[in-house]
């Protein structure tokens, strides 16, 4: 049978904000060293990697900032390809942060030079992909049992660390949900004709980005969680 336009292999297929977000929290099944690597080891490693990159944007000048986290890049697209994740795990999440990590490079160059622009689009990558490749190799369940046990000597000065994990778990949760909002915006802006206009991509989306956050939270009161 004849494949429609809108069926046939390249196109008609979801691109940029229009393509499905990202699953951030969804973990692959896998066995190798970075599946079998403790929670809180991959939870530790991430808090690493952000101050790493802090670290590095702070002190070492631009043109060895910049290819130093050029260089982390390719270290973690060779663990993700080590840890067999789906192809164009890491570059979906380009994809769904490209106009931010252009508008980015966009005032970086021009307040501070090119090689510092990219020392800031390679950080912000760099955190972006340690997060993917953490929850693409850890359940979730895990990753929340992790931060209980982290928290639990917290409990002597009145921290609850199943409330943080919970927080946490909403974090996850609402990803996909923003994502899902940011689309819709874009898919019913397009349909006006104003797929040019930011305002009719962001506004609506903030708007009912702030609608979301009010419904959960009065479920959450509702049963009895402030």
């Amino acid at each position: 049978m004849r494949r429609g336009p809108g069926v046939r292999r390249g196109l008609g297929a979801p691109r940029g904000l229009t393509a499905p977000p990202p699953l951030l929290g969804t973990a692959e099944p896998g066995t190798s060293r970075l599946h079998r690597a403790r929670p809180g080891t991959k939870l530790g490693a991430l808090a690493l990697v952000g101050a790493a990159v802090g670290a590095v944007r702070a002190l070492v000048p631009g043109v060895p900032a910049a290819l130093a986290l050029g260089a982390f890049l390719v270290v973690l697209a060779v663990l993700a390809h080590r840890a067999r994740l789906r192809r164009g795990l890491l570059r979906a999440q380009v994809r769904r942060t490209w106009w931010v990590l252009a508008a980015l490079a966009v005032v970086q160059t021009w307040a501070e030079g090119p090689w510092v622009a990219a020392t800031v689009v390679a950080g912000l990558l760099s955190c972006l992909w340690s997060a993917t490749l953490l929850t693409a190799t850890t359940p979730v369940p895990e990753l929340l049992e992790a931060v209980v046990r982290a928290l639990g000597p917290l409990r002597r000065v009145g921290v609850e660390p199943e409330r943080v994990a919970f927080a946490f778990t909403l974090t996850l949760t609402s990803v996909p949900v923003v994502g899902r909002l940011l689309a819709e915006s874009r898919e019913a802006a397009a349909a006006r004709g104003l797929s040019g206009d930011p305002r009719a991509l962001l506004v609506p989306t903030v708007v009912r980005t702030v609608a979301h956050a009010e419904q959960l939270g009065e479920a959450l009161a509702a049963r009895g969680l402030d």
